[in-house]
């Protein structure tokens, strides 16, 4: 498996121009997201009332929870963030899913966990005494996108809980993310018998053939509700967010590298802060601390964090006491054309959204970049659920456009793209009542892939997205 860096940077650079359109959101006379006077047109009816598109292009469902994979194991249920990865070798599709899964039912292992004894000595990060073992971790799916089918699926990190998002690195591996705190010992709320403290990132290779990552937690990038990471493909500098809605932006700055790449094992965990404005709340959701428009940048410095693994839940607590910015549920975070955009969920006067943009350094992590800070500029915060209502994961097509799946609670979910001239149009609309995640073009751009979380569907969308 090989994932040139040029292809990462690539990939990375689409996000730019979806951004500068989603910029325009904000602009008055957009009033409401049209599903036919921009984008690809109106939506048509799904006779099998799953999901409605534009006319041209069509879905099929690729994976289904509770499907036998090659290893024997079973497709896990609550399909939430994806990465998509070129294996140059084949012309294949690698595609890694995460599975928002806490001890309980609808794991890798069946019912009654009955194929546990399946998975190799050491490849198990908490087997939960025997009786409540981890099912969330990742699966693999390679695809060819020519032939528009699957070759083969396979678990590819067991063991762990929630694995909510995560994010490519230029190395050519994928980064999940728990999003738990959950401790060693009984869960009273749960009844979960946990063996190992959760709220971890691991990292998972991208590989065509079966392979079980090593569960080795990367304590060193922190513990806490993890939800995305985004890698500076120069720098090898990782962002995170923290889906909490007081959490925190964090930096993680290995402390040497291996090869080409960082080892990941040790190095510095920051927070950011607002220059000249510790502790400040940039959530909006109180007007008398002074909202914060759309287009306000600020310079910004990194606060140092320690006891980063600590099983308290309160690094966020302790970095804004030392002078770190708050935010409204980080999500989404992808680094492109130089900055990183981040997706607050709940951010905004109306508590319906926020993206951020953060432009490092030219002198990033390094001892003078003081003298050359980092800028943190509100993107966009809509305040207008007919444009987008709580933005999640997000992708970009190779075209340019940015495609934002929405976390709407009862509402229909819908995956929202913007044009590059800042137009809303709604792509897809989900009759399941069912949280879309993990939206990932192919490399190739052919194919966007997502999933329907509770129903446990990944789909590939194909269509004229030249046209």
């Amino acid at each position: 498996m090989y994932v040139s860096r040029r292809g990462f940077l690539a990939q990375s650079s689409f996000v730019a121009a979806g951004f500068v359109g989603l910029r325009s959101l904000i602009h008055p006379e957009w009033t409401k997201a049209s599903d036919s006077a921009s984008g690809y047109g109106e939506l048509q009816p799904d006779p099998d009332k799953r999901i409605d598109l534009p006319k041209g292009f069509s879905y099929r469902v690729i994976s289904t929870a509770g499907e036998e994979m090659v290893d024997g194991f079973l497709v896990p249920g609550l399909p939430d963030g994806m990465g998509a990865f070129a294996d140059e070798s084949s012309g294949l599709t690698v595609l890694i899913r995460n599975h928002e899964l806490t001890p309980g039912g609808g794991g890798p292992f069946g019912k009654k966990n009955a194929l546990i004894d399946q998975v190799p000595t050491g490849k198990l990060y908490d087997a939960g005494r025997g009786m409540t073992p981890g099912i969330g971790g990742t699966t693999t799916v390679v695809y060819d996108t020519q032939k528009q089918q699957v070759v083969r699926q396979f678990l590819s990190l067991a063991g762990t809980y929630r694995n909510c998002a995560g994010g490519p690195t230029p190395w050519g591996t994928w980064i999940t993310c728990e999003e738990t705190n959950a401790r060693t010992g009984f869960d009273i709320k749960t009844g979960a018998f946990s063996e190992q403290d959760h709220g971890f990132t691991f990292e998972v290779p991208v590989t065509v053939e079966p392979h079980l990552a090593d569960p080795v937690p990367l304590k060193a990038m922190g513990r806490f509700n993890h939800e995305a990471i985004a890698v500076d493909p120069k720098l090898g500098v990782i962002y995170e967010t923290e889906d909490r809605g007081d959490g925190c932006i964090y930096r993680f700055i290995a402390d040497r590298h291996d090869e080409l790449r960082p080892n990941l094992s040790s190095g510095k965990l920051q927070a950011l802060a607002i220059k000249g404005q510790p502790s400040r709340d940039t959530r909006n959701h109180n007007s008398k601390l002074g909202l914060i428009e759309p287009g306000d940048a600020f310079d910004v410095e990194w606060i140092d964090l320690d006891d980063v693994e600590s099983p308290d839940d309160d690094l966020r607590h302790r970095a804004f006491k030392a002078g770190a910015a708050m935010f409204a549920r980080g999500e989404g975070i992808w680094f492109g054309d130089g900055a990183a955009y981040v997706a607050c969920t709940s951010g905004g006067q109306k508590k319906i959204g926020q993206i951020w943009k953060y432009t490092p350094s030219p002198i990033e992590a390094s001892s003078e970049e003081g003298e050359q800070p980092g800028r943190l500029e509100l993107f966009i915060e809509p305040n207008d659920s007919a444009l987008i209502e709580n933005a999640d994961n997000l992708t970009v097509a190779p075209s340019g456009e940015l495609f934002v799946c929405e976390d709407r609670g009862t509402n229909t979910q819908r995956m929202i793209g913007v044009t590059q001239s800042g137009q809303p149009f709604v792509f897809a609309a989900c009759h399941l009542k069912s949280e879309l995640a993990g939206a990932t073009f192919s490399p190739d751009g052919s194919t966007l892939f997502f999933n329907l979380q509770k129903p446990g569907l990944t789909i590939a969308v194909t269509g004229p997205w030249h046209a």
